[in-house]
């Protein structure tokens, strides 16, 4: 490298998707490596719908290492950044473009700066797993871009070190985060248990019921969790270990009534955690009460299992149902109990996969408004319904894990400069 011209700019655009988990994850054994004291199983979301975008770039020209989140310039200082560009860094290539005459040794890397803009296309720090899509996508990205020859498992070791859940977004559809036993982390590592088309019938629903930063982050909140709460050593020892091997068993099985009340169980057990820290951790709130208590009497109704509900570390609801219909006929019920205030369109409101809407029989906000009341509170039909209470619907499905974008016209930082377009 050393004497070319100090103008090339080399690129690397990728996408990567969210996940939510069905079996969480919550406390660490380490708080450097990120190291998690127990195994949790996720669902990764169709990016189409929920991901992050970031584009990567390197120059002799760039003078320090710069990151752009959302529009806005934020530090690479922290541990958890420092440690992806390290461990990446670390692996890194030679690489050689003859045309754009670029020729990078192995360990050229360690001198050149990195210009890295991501964007995710949902609420960030809201308890969607922003973070994990982000640094997911940011060690994905930059593998990439310094020619790393180690597979997404491997990677998925260091995405874990800036976000423990952004391991399970190096895969699509189910996955497993195995917690490993070694002291330096290396089989704490992401495996995928079954791809995006293995259980494609089911639908997923995201009540959004606040995009507003939480104000207690994962991070402290675990961290307090395990100093002071009795339930969380039962729970990683006993019920967890047990909870995963039904889960991966209901997965294969395509087992939806036993999935739909692991992932309930496990969803209420962890926000019960949370509670029993001292001070309590309230991420829920009384509509995220209002969301289960209208899918668990939908469910009992019916006898068997429709949707399953799982809350991360924020009050939004993650709803996710057997099949189409299924999801269809819970969309008429969120919008019966949580119509949109009257100076919001219906298309805002509802947004991912539009079609849900249709197989609901929904067109515009005359059919909210005509909605009957579901059949299973015809003698409790409440007074007041909960207008403005939930942001917006996404409706989405179980997707893919990472990919390149090759075309340049979605990078986010522009060729010439290597600044955000």
């Amino acid at each position: 490298m050393a004497e070319q011209s100090k103008k090339w700019i080399l690129m690397v655009t990728a996408q990567t998707p969210t996940n939510i988990a069905v079996i969480k994850y919550w406390g660490k054994r380490d708080e450097n490596l990120i190291l998690a004291i127990n195994d949790s199983i996720s669902v990764t979301l169709d990016p189409a719908h929920l991901c992050t975008t970031t584009t990567v770039a390197v120059s002799p020209s760039f003078q320090q290492d710069r990151m752009w989140l959302n529009k806005k310039e934020i530090s690479l200082d922290g541990a958890r950044y420092q440690n992806c560009l390290r461990e990446i860094r670390a692996r890194a290539n030679d690489y050689e473009d003859e045309k754009k005459g670029i020729k990078i040794s192995k360990n050229d890397w360690q001198n050149l700066h990195v210009h890295i803009d991501s964007y995710n296309n949902f609420p960030t720090a809201a308890g969607l797993a922003s973070s994990a899509a982000g640094f997911a996508c940011l060690v994905f990205s930059l593998a990439k871009l310094m020619n790393v020859q180690e597979d997404n498992g491997r990677l998925s070791a260091i995405a874990r070190q800036g976000s423990g859940s952004a391991c399970r977004s190096l895969f699509g559809g189910f996955v497993k985060w195995v917690m490993g036993k070694e002291e330096d982390g290396s089989d704490s590592i992401a495996v995928p248990l079954v791809d995006e088309k293995h259980w494609d019938e089911l639908v997923i629903i995201i009540a959004v019921v606040s995009s507003r930063q939480k104000e207690k982050s994962s991070t402290s909140g675990m961290r307090e969790t395990v100093v002071t709460s009795a339930l969380i050593e039962h729970r990683a020892k006993e019920v967890v270990p047990k909870r995963i091997i039904q889960m991966e068993e209901a997965i294969q099985n395509r087992d939806f009534p036993t999935f739909a009340q692991l992932t309930c169980s496990d969803s209420n057990q962890f926000h019960a955690v949370c509670m029993d820290t001292s001070p309590p951790i309230f991420y829920m709130n009384n509509t995220s009460h209002r969301v289960i208590s209208c899918v668990e009497k939908w469910n009992r109704a019916e006898g068997t299992p429709q949707v399953a509900y799982t809350f991360d570390a924020g009050p939004n609801a993650v709803l996710i149902a057997r099949n189409r219909k299924a999801a269809a006929l819970m969309l008429q019920r969120l919008l019966f109990h949580f119509p949109p205030n009257s100076d919001t369109d219906l298309d805002s409101y509802v947004i991912g996969d539009k079609s849900i809407l249709k197989d609901a029989g929904i067109q515009d906000l005359n059919d909210v408004e005509a909605l009957p009341p579901p059949p299973e509170i015809k003698d409790k039909v409440p007074a007041q319904k909960c207008k403005g209470e939930i942001s917006y619907f996404i409706c989405t499905r179980p997707g893919r894990g990472p990919v390149l974008l090759p075309d340049e016209s979605q990078a986010l930082l522009c060729l010439e400069t290597g600044l955000p377009k």
